[in-house]
């Protein structure tokens, strides 16, 4: 199992660390606001809570926070993060949901990872979940899959450890530039939102065809 520590105290730090516990996962809260981390720590039964610019417990650590603040935490992490895995399941959207904020041929994950120290291995993954849904586990008997995209190997086949263990099915999609396009199907996602399923009672998967 692994050991991690999840950057945020909304709804998918939540989701992200309740599973990750029913997985048999070490989970650590850390939030800006100490008294929050404490709260749902707590409320999750079996977190701890950390400290906020202190270095992360865990292996792995979670970047459950907005876009927008994700790299300047990072910086702000700096060499604690030395070694470690670093995940990033931000959706950069522009405020009317209808493109990226991102640079043109970059990713979210690309630019974070510019942020981060050399060897840590930035991954993208659960960007395509609603916080909700990865609460709730598969359904109807099908397995929710989560997207997967990174340039080192062993860091993702850690990642998809860590995703099994939550009782989840992890796709390999490719090197870390790959992000850009599962950030495009956060964006499709709540273009279909918006547009056709009209709520976001809904993921994307793959069915493989025999």
């Amino acid at each position: 199992m692994s050991s991690v520590s999840i950057v945020g105290v909304g709804n998918m730090a939540a989701a992200l660390a309740d599973r990750a516990l029913a997985g048999g996962n070490a989970v650590e809260i850390i939030g800006r606001d100490p008294v929050k981390a404490k709260e749902l720590a707590a409320a999750l039964g079996g977190a701890t809570a950390g400290t906020a610019g202190a270095a992360p417990a865990g292996d792995i650590v979670i970047l459950a926070v907005p876009y927008a603040g994700a790299a300047t935490v990072v910086s702000e992490y700096g060499d604690a993060l030395r070694g470690k895995i670093v995940i990033d399941v931000t959706n950069p959207v522009t405020p009317d949901a209808k493109g990226l904020v991102t640079p043109e041929g970059s990713s979210g994950a690309q630019e974070i990872a510019k942020a981060a120290p050399a060897d840590a291995h930035v991954v993208k993954a659960f960007n395509t979940l609603f916080s909700h849904v990865l609460a709730a586990g598969p359904a109807e008997g099908r397995s929710l899959d989560v997207f997967i995209a990174g340039d080192d190997a062993q860091a993702k086949a850690r990642v998809s450890a860590f995703v099994e263990s939550m009782g989840l099915r992890p796709m390999d999609a490719g090197e870390l530039p790959m992000a850009r396009a599962l950030e495009n199907v956060g964006l499709l996602e709540l273009g279909l939102m918006a547009h056709s399923v009209k709520h976001t009672n809904f993921s994307l998967g793959v069915s493989i065809l025999s």
